[in-house]
């Protein structure tokens, strides 16, 4: 009896909670709020374990964010049969997950790699800790961690306000967007319907963003701010070699254990792929990056299947067009450049 009067209100606040909760969830699902999984460091680690799967049921993908908008998993799945392990960084050059697979004995799988010259070529891209922090993760993940992440993924996948990338107190707080002011540097921030993310870590523009132009011009403007803040000298010859020699290093070390590498440069359009075509001639990076590896390599603007994308911000395609790109990246692979598949 004596437990009676504190065991009352415990069940009250308990329902309070509860309803809170679901309350919340049902105003974001109102609010056409969809699944979206987080793609911090444990998704990141629980994909780079996946890397040891026999060569012919898996392919490797790694890159900026452009491959994890423009690849279609399901449509890539149903093509080939092999699954793929997408290990792709928003905003990250993919040369230190490239070092990182070179350098593990164990990995002799394929590998295709996404060049975004932009950070493929960049000894300092934007946000470069994030890359290190999953790579460091992946290694020091702890038996606690790795269940903490399984047990959180069913509940992931059923609630909307699980979301911490765009519903956690922090990320709330990042949306108000306040201006910069002295001492404090405000990064803009990206629409949340601009990137919605799958657990297989597939990048996808919502319906909503797709139908809203407003959307679309905030995140080329977001683009043009990058470019405008970016204050790097253009690289200089000796930085290309420099990087080429490394890329080198690094597939010849998967090569020599029997691993099949492809690079892929996915398309852009508009004023981005204008001003990529300038700052990064084919001719002074993307050619001398196949002669250097001696690896292949598929460039869009190579195929009529791939070319004619328009991309809604100028550097991602859409769900629709990502299947569509998806096939002919298949078909490219297999007839053009020998890739063997289940299918």
């Amino acid at each position: 009896m004596s437990g009676q009067p504190l065991f009352k209100p415990a069940i009250l606040m308990l329902a309070i909670v509860v309803i809170s909760l679901l309350s919340w969830e049902l105003y974001l699902r109102n609010c056409g709020v969809s699944i979206d999984y987080d793609d911090g460091p444990p998704n990141w680690a629980d994909k780079r374990a996946m890397v040891y799967e026999p060569s012919d049921k898996t392919v490797v993908f790694i890159g900026s964010s452009r491959i994890k908008f423009d690849l279609d998993l399901d449509t890539w799945q149903d093509l080939t049969g092999t699954y793929p392990v997408m290990l792709a960084i928003e905003g990250n050059s993919p040369r230190p997950v490239l070092d990182d697979l070179a350098d593990d004995p164990k990995f002799n799988g394929r590998l295709v790699i996404d060049v975004t010259e932009g950070l493929f070529f960049s000894n300092s891209p934007h946000d470069v800790g994030k890359r290190k922090k999953n790579i460091q993760y992946y290694k020091d993940q702890t038996p606690a961690q790795w269940a903490g992440f399984q047990l959180n993924y069913p509940l992931e996948s059923q609630f909307v306000f699980l979301d911490e990338d765009n519903f956690s107190l922090n990320a709330m707080l990042d949306q108000l967007e306040i201006p910069s002011r002295p001492g404090v540097f405000m990064f803009p921030i990206f629409p949340r319907e601009f990137n919605r993310k799958t657990f297989g870590r597939q990048s996808k523009m919502s319906d909503s963003f797709l139908a809203d132009t407003s959307q679309q011009n905030k995140v080329r403007g977001i683009w043009a701010f990058f470019r405008k803040i970016d204050k790097s000298p253009p690289i200089a010859d000796e930085g290309i070699a420099e990087v080429l020699a490394s890329v080198k290093t690094a597939t010849d070390k998967i090569k020599a254990r029997g691993g099949e590498v492809l690079f892929v440069r996915t398309p852009s359009s508009g004023p981005f792929l204008i001003g990529e075509a300038q700052a990064f001639a084919r001719e002074r990076f993307w050619n001398p990056l196949l002669a250097t590896t001696g690896c292949t390599g598929i460039h869009f603007a190579d195929y009529p299947g791939m070319s004619h994308f328009e991309c809604p911000e100028f550097s991602h395609l859409t769900p629709k067009d990502a299947v569509l790109f998806t096939r002919e990246l298949v078909t490219a692979m297999k007839q053009d450049k020998g890739w063997k598949f289940l299918k």
